[in-house]
């Protein structure tokens, strides 16, 4: 015998109870105020947002608006996600809040949902822990203060520049300009404080100074009183006159002096 139809009230009671369980502790959570999207209908021929789809159209969101399009960000939830019932057809994402700092190891995003009509089919506010991956420049041995960049035992290497700590170091792979300025460990990513433009022109050197005013060019030897990189002021010494200039690197033998 179905015990369940001897007591109605009793199942109804219970039915009551698990409906509002459900309700509570099962619903996607929404900001605070904000009125929750009405239910897709469940049938055969719908699709189920998972979680897997969901980051993905998020990573896809956050790479354009907030990393420039470079790397490859991977995203994964620190709260579970609850699938949801979706119209079939292409979604789209739209970032409706992010933190000042924007994508960071770990940050919390408010998005909505958009269907292929335009439908938004409900506001979500996840917590979200970020990696983005890039090939960067990294010491495979010890590098010294005063290497060339360009002989320093440095390769690219896959690293998540979310977790590095300072701006990376701009390397070409013909840049002879460069040197490194400091020492950086092996397996240490070489950050842009560990390398300087390497002096052209160094304390005591004689050097070649051209003035220019308007169209009068005139050149003298002058001797220069600190190092200096292409496109740095420093100053220099006319030791005919004993006068002090100052004056812009132009290369290793020529130094501009505008009147």
């Amino acid at each position: 015998m179905n015990t369940e139809n001897r007591n109605p009230k009793r199942r109804s009671g219970i039915t009551f109870l698990l409906s509002t369980f459900c309700f509570l502790f099962c619903a996607t959570p929404l900001f605070a105020g904000e009125p929750a999207a009405a239910a897709t209908p469940a049938t055969a021929t719908n699709n189920v947002l998972d979680e897997a789809a969901v980051t993905k159209l998020l990573a896809a969101a956050l790479q354009d608006q907030f990393t420039g399009g470079d790397g490859e960000l991977d995203l994964h939830f620190t709260r579970p996600w609850v699938s949801t019932n979706v119209p079939p057809g292409e979604l789209k994402l739209k970032i409706v809040e992010m933190p000042p700092s924007g994508v960071t190891s770990t940050f919390i995003v408010r998005f909505d949902i958009l269907a292929d009509d335009g439908a938004n089919l409900g506001d979500w506010q996840m917590p979200v822990q970020a990696h983005l991956w890039r090939d960067i420049h990294v010491a495979r041995s010890m590098l010294k203060p005063g290497q060339l960049v360009a002989d320093a035992d440095i390769a690219l290497e896959r690293r998540d520049v979310l977790a590095l700590r300072a701006p990376l170091a701009e390397i070409s792979d013909d840049d002879t300009l460069l040197e490194i300025a400091e020492t950086v460990p092996a397996g240490t990513p070489v950050y842009q404080n560990a390398v300087r433009l390497r002096a052209v022109i160094h304390r005591g050197d004689m050097t070649t100074a051209r003035l220019e005013d308007g169209a009068l060019i005139v050149t003298v030897k002058v001797q220069a009183l600190e190092d200096g990189t292409p496109g740095q002021t420093i100053r220099l010494r006319n030791l005919d006159s004993d006068h002090d200039l100052t004056g812009k690197v132009l290369d290793a033998k020529t130094v501009l002096v505008t009147l």
